[in-house]
């Protein structure tokens, strides 16, 4: 179970309630200027460190002493509930008299048998919801135990005391012999807490107490599932955060790359570059801290992208298109095709003297969307330097995968039936955006995407 600590473990200062600390995978919680002064690196494990969430019960080492009562109910409903049991349990118990009695009396009165457990059970319901909130108050807890247990060992003889009390003043006590009430005074007092104090104890007042204990305990732990899910939560977000965050320089270093080694040779085609590349920015850019897109959006990226490897190379590179007009508004995690076609130009089409093609496809297939980067060029071998694909782009793809859908998608690199390399992704089908007629997005995308590109190809089954 996940423990929200109230002290930095670098220099010991408290953290408040709303402040903010950071926290490594192994929970190692650190104040923000220790955070800091060791570059968001846990000295202890080695660790990232993250923002952790503002949390609500602050203490490592000693428990909480109280959880909210509106957490757990609605105050009013504490004294309606009351009342309703109690009273359902003395007309029961009554009317089970009455029934009991009338074999013995058949002048017996239901009335009669009614009021007396009516008015005792009464007082029951009013002392309920008192013990009910000194119970989310003051729980009994590993850290004050002790005397807790004995204040509410005191609590059930004050219980039996103030419900003989106000029995004896509500309800007089009737002498058998004369048929005349008692008289209220020590000595009644004394006789009906000796002859109430077990019942009291142990069939009403125990009970309760366990059901107010077992009530803070369930609310306690649901509270601290919640702040693990939403911790948990806030991890993965900071992590794919940081895959995405080094994708990004990759890529802009790449592209860079490419226009410098056109400055030499063919200034306006590098100033064409650099032209895309700050379009391409500010696309990137206005999507900075999404980790889902729509394919289209993310399309659309990738065909920037391919345009300035089109200034690059030339007639040199084509591109296919061939997606499925019902996969146009699929969710696909940002940034997810680029470094893909990014290592199909670098290892594949660059390899090739003539030029390679690109294929891009996606189609919709038992609840999964399946997409395909695949290049005509050397191989697998050659292009990747091994048979998983272990550069920084596909490492960091395959870890956003992991961390958004688990075990429910792949990536594998393989060689292409033709030559080349064949990336394919496989991920849950769902859709952002659904249009108000019902109708499935128009594929015209895949046309704009052709023009932009300029593509072209032999064999018309290719488009779809």
């Amino acid at each position: 179970m996940l423990e929200m600590k109230a002290r930095c473990e670098k220099c010991a200062a408290a953290l408040r309630v709303q402040g903010e600390a950071y926290i490594c995978s192994y929970e190692c919680t650190f104040c923000p200027e220790c955070a800091l002064s060791s570059h968001l690196v846990c000295p202890h494990c080695g660790g990232e460190l993250f923002s952790r969430p503002p949390r609500r019960i602050s203490s490592a080492n000693s428990e909480s002493s109280s959880v909210d009562i509106r957490a757990i109910t609605r105050p009013w409903l504490i004294w309606v509930a009351s009342f309703a049991i109690w009273i359902f349990i003395a007309i029961a118990r009554g009317v089970s008299l009455y029934q009991f009695d009338r074999i013995f009396d058949p002048q017996a009165s239901l009335r009669g048998e009614i009021i007396f457990p009516l008015i005792n059970y009464l007082i029951y319901a009013f002392l309920t919801p008192i013990i009910f909130y000194v119970g989310l108050r003051y729980p009994i807890q590993r850290s004050a135990w002790k005397l807790r247990t004995t204040l509410y060992l005191i609590g059930s003889l004050a219980f039996t005391a103030v419900h003989i009390v106000v029995r004896a003043l509500v309800y007089p006590v009737i002498e058998t012999t004369t048929g005349q009430p008692v008289p209220v005074g020590w000595s009644l007092l004394r006789n009906l807490f000796f002859y109430n104090v077990a019942n009291d104890i142990l069939f009403v007042y125990l009970p309760i107490v366990v059901i107010v204990h077992a009530l803070w305990y369930y609310s306690r732990f649901s509270e601290r599932d919640i702040r693990a899910s939403q911790l948990e939560g806030h991890l993965a977000k900071a992590h794919l955060q940081t895959l995405k965050s080094q994708l990004q320089p990759h890529f802009l270093f790449n592209t860079l790359h490419s226009i410098s080694a056109l400055m030499l040779t063919d200034v306006c085609s590098a100033d064409k570059m650099i032209t895309r590349l700050s379009e391409l920015l500010r696309m990137a850019l206005d999507n900075d801290g999404a980790q889902l897109t729509t394919l289209e959006r993310e399309l659309e990226f990738v065909t920037g992208y391919l345009e300035i490897e089109k200034i690059r190379f030339e007639d040199r590179l084509k591109v296919i298109f061939e997606i499925e007009p019902e996969t146009v508004d699929a969710q696909v995690p940002h940034f997810l095709l680029q470094p893909l076609v990014e290592n199909a130009v670098r290892h594949g089409v660059s390899r090739l003297s003539s030029g390679g093609e690109i294929r891009i496809a996606a189609i919709h297939d038992s609840g999964y969307l399946h997409l395909l980067v695949s290049d005509n060029g050397p191989g697998l071998t050659d292009s990747t330097g091994g048979p998983g694909g272990n550069g920084l782009g596909l490492g960091t793809t395959r870890e956003r995968l992991r961390t958004l859908y688990g075990s429910d998608q792949s990536l594998e690199v393989r060689d292409g039936v033709e030559g080349g390399v064949e990336v394919l992704v496989k991920i849950p089908f769902a859709f952002t955006h659904v249009q108000p007629d019902g109708e499935v997005p128009s594929a015209g995308i895949t046309d704009e995407l052709s023009e932009r590109t300029h593509h072209h190809s032999d064999n018309p089954h290719r488009h779809r």
